[in-house]
């Protein structure tokens, strides 16, 4: 969305906190966060992948930021990380960047032309705590078609998608598949908290914003304890659902992905409905079952294949196991995604 004369990337909304503050970024508007479970009200508001870009047209830009708890935000110049990190408080505080770093202001313009991404675009890379805007200052406009990635690319899934374990927000495993199929990600993940409500499979199939989409469904609902029924009803509606939407959009359904239940028993809760496997296959049947052509099934552990790119919580990819999960997602969808190109 554009807010002012930036462009708020993987932000669906805005909500003014306090009578006249700072406004709230959030990745869903706030008629669709309120119908979701409490858990994912609250990851609505986590700026997974989320980003402020502009150009600058002067000489630098001064922000006033403030966080609910702690933001973390990188700051790159297109595909161009800057050296610069940024740690964002709950008190307001100004942040001032410049138009570029001085060697990459000096690069010929034609060593740029081939890039996803515009050198120019200054994205400010947000995860963390919901992030609040009081002021921007500075002569910037946002990006203009051709200087941003004119495919997109949504993904909804679990705490794996939305990046928890990941040292950066370019290092999530969807933010590496965006960069190797030249896609713009509009990362969905809810972590701890995708349960595949049917407000936001509407929501997601009413979106107009995206070209092809994955599905990470889903180790939260065992977790949560949702039978295997219900797992299969909630999943069947999502697939058919955002599918459905637009069958010129492919959509590829992921299983869960291996973590510690499959490795021993022992690890089982006593009240779980099931296994892992079971719940894959509930996926598998609902894939099956769904009328639509660009629906695509693929196999969590055949892109988590090593149990040693887990962190040592068993459940969550490390930055190596995320980007060998972005390079071997990245290979199948590359054919599903070519003729879109």
């Amino acid at each position: 969305m554009i807010y002012g004369n930036v462009e708020l990337h993987n932000i669906d909304e805005v909500v003014e906190v306090g009578d006249g503050g700072p406004v709230r970024l959030q990745r869903t508007p706030e008629a669709v966060r309120l119908k979701l479970n409490k858990y994912a009200q609250e990851k609505v508001l986590s700026p997974a992948n989320a980003e402020i870009r502009f150009v600058c047209e002067g000489p630098s830009v001064r922000l006033t930021l403030s966080s609910k708890g702690q933001t973390d935000a990188s700051i790159f110049y297109g595909p161009f990380q800057g050296k610069q990190s940024l740690v964002i408080g709950t008190e307001p505080q100004v942040v001032e960047l410049h138009a570029q770093a001085d060697r990459l202001a000096r690069m010929p313009g034609v060593h740029g032309k081939a890039m996803a991404f515009s050198p120019k675009v200054c994205r400010i890379m947000l995860r963390g705590a919901s992030l609040r805007i009081h002021k921007i200052e500075g002569d910037v406009r946002p990006p203009a078609a051709g200087e941003v990635p004119a495919l997109r690319y949504l993904a909804y899934g679990t705490s794996i998608t939305h990046g928890s374990a990941a040292t950066g927000p370019h290092l999530t495993y969807v933010a590496q598949v965006a960069r190797r199929l030249n896609a713009d990600l509009i990362n969905l993940g809810l972590g701890g908290a995708a349960h595949c409500e049917f407000e936001i499979s509407d929501y997601i199939a009413a979106r107009k914003d995206w070209h092809f989409a994955t599905l990470e469904l889903s180790v939260n609902m065992i977790s949560a304890g949702f039978s295997l029924d219900d797992f299969y009803k909630r999943v069947s509606y999502m697939v058919n659902t955002v599918a459905g939407s637009d069958t010129s959009r492919p959509v590829a359904c992921i299983t869960i992905y291996t973590h510690h239940r499959d490795l021993s028993d022992s690890f089982n809760d006593a009240d779980q409905n099931g296994s892992p496997e079971e719940y894959r296959q509930k996926l598998r049947d609902a894939v099956a079952a769904c009328p639509h052509p660009n629906v695509h099934l693929l196999e969590g552990p055949d892109i988590l294949q090593e149990i040693g790119d887990l962190t040592t919580d068993l459940l969550h990819p490390a930055d190596n196991g995320m980007i060998q999960m972005g390079e071997n997602l990245a290979r199948k969808l590359e054919p599903l995604v070519k003729p879109l190109v």
